[in-house]
């Protein structure tokens, strides 16, 4: 069963949680997310143009400046590589960008300790089933739709839109794995209101600019919202929450997209204990994180990733298996607990995991194997790249 628990306590904070057959899967603190800047649209001022860097920093009202680089003010090209095969000597930064010039940006990447957010100019909007690329003019699905008649069932309806709109060079569009067995209508639908709140944009853009100041445009969902968004068509039988307010406003909302047959439920009191998962929300926050078989890893986040090392621990092996099995049993736990705490703790960027040290490639490929196969549940988008030289395996998450 797939349900999802909202829970708000005294302090009217909201702690959302997947749970899929009473495991605990995804988890937000709102109030965590409450300064979280990515997905933002801002009216923002070039401060400062940098030529040597191909960069810019852009004012967009918060304590330190945005970063801008040209293969982010470029229109993207590929949704897979985005610009990053382009050969940027050919282009100039300050042919695009003034200083002291207003121009329309998004957050891509939060403030850092001591760096400012990473800001684009190439705007995206999330709705249920597509996300809109503005400055773009492809059409891509989901690689977790596989079904390859589906895939161009759905390529089908968004390209048939936009010709018959003549809005196919303004826009491109990521299908998302929510639009899998979805109606023609529903889909177009979602695109429509996206365009709209694209124009809206525009139009808000050209009022801000005219003060010549930082300004926010559009922020993004707030946590509720956007989860919902993304987990709503994934199969959900049940949402329980604690808070009447919140009752409400996800009924409206379930009313609002036809989707009736999800039980609401409101109970009293704590939901996290209530429904048992204060063990499951207390071994997230922990750095150690022990293996059934024994064995453990450890999550270390820094500024430039997040390192995973995997141990032995207390784990031998049994008596008739040898090292190599020993240690290839310890790695394999690992990988599924390690692709599920990517998932809980929601880690982005950079991931590095030091395996148990395996002394052949057979091993590797059945590690690389199976974290594919764990990943493929994650709603976020990720990349896989493989062992080092120095048999360290590295990878790559968006937030979400």
């Amino acid at each position: 069963m797939k349900e999802i628990i909202i829970n708000t306590n005294n302090e009217n904070t909201e702690n959302i949680m997947l749970i899929e057959d009473g495991e605990l899967t995804e988890y937000y603190n709102e109030e965590d997310e409450e300064n979280v800047l990515e997905g933002n649209i801002y009216c923002g001022i070039v401060k400062n143009i940098l030529p040597g860097m191909q960069s810019a920093f852009v004012d967009i009202g918060k304590d330190r400046n945005a970063f801008l680089h040209i293969k982010d003010i470029l229109p993207k090209m590929n949704n897979e590589t985005g610009n990053k095969e382009i050969d940027f000597s050919g282009y100039k930064v300050e042919d695009y960008v003034k200083t002291g010039m207003p121009i329309l940006v998004q957050v891509k990447k939060d403030e850092e300790d001591k760096k400012g957010a990473r800001i684009s100019t190439n705007i995206s909007l999330t709705g249920r089933f597509c996300v809109l690329m503005v400055k773009s003019n492809f059409i891509t699905v989901s690689k977790k739709i596989e079904d390859e008649n589906e895939r161009g069932r759905l390529k089908n309806i968004v390209e048939d839109f936009f010709n018959e709109n003549s809005e196919k060079e303004r826009y491109g569009v990521i299908i998302r794995t929510a639009a899998k067995g979805k109606k023609d209508n529903e889909i177009i639908e979602d695109i429509n209101k996206l365009v709209y709140l694209w124009k809206m944009i525009e139009e808000n853009f050209e009022e801000s600019k005219k003060d010549r100041c930082p300004q926010l445009i559009c922020q993004n969902y707030d946590i509720t919202s956007k989860f919902l968004t993304g987990v709503i068509d994934s199969g959900i039988e049940r949402i329980v929450v604690n808070n009447q307010n919140v009752y409400e406003k996800i009924g409206d909302y379930l009313k609002t997209i036809e989707k009736d047959q999800i039980e609401l439920k409101i109970e009293n009191g704590n939901l996290i204990k209530t429904h048992g998962l204060e063990k499951q929300v207390e071994k997230m926050e922990k750095r150690k994180v022990w293996l059934k078989c024994g064995g453990f890893i450890t999550i270390d986040k820094t500024e430039a990733l997040t390192a995973i090392d995997v141990n032995s621990g207390k784990f031998t092996g049994k008596r008739e298996s040898n090292k190599e099995d020993t240690i290839l049993k310890v790695n394999e736990e690992a990988t599924v607990e390690i692709a599920k705490q990517l998932r809980l703790r929601n880690i982005s960027g950079i991931i590095v995991v030091d395996y148990i040290d395996m002394e052949n490639d057979d091993d590797r490929n059945i590690i690389l194997q199976l974290l594919e196969k764990q990943m493929k549940k994650d709603r976020s988008k990720n990349q896989i790249i493989g062992f080092t030289k120095l048999d360290l395996l590295e990878l790559t998450r968006k937030k979400m």
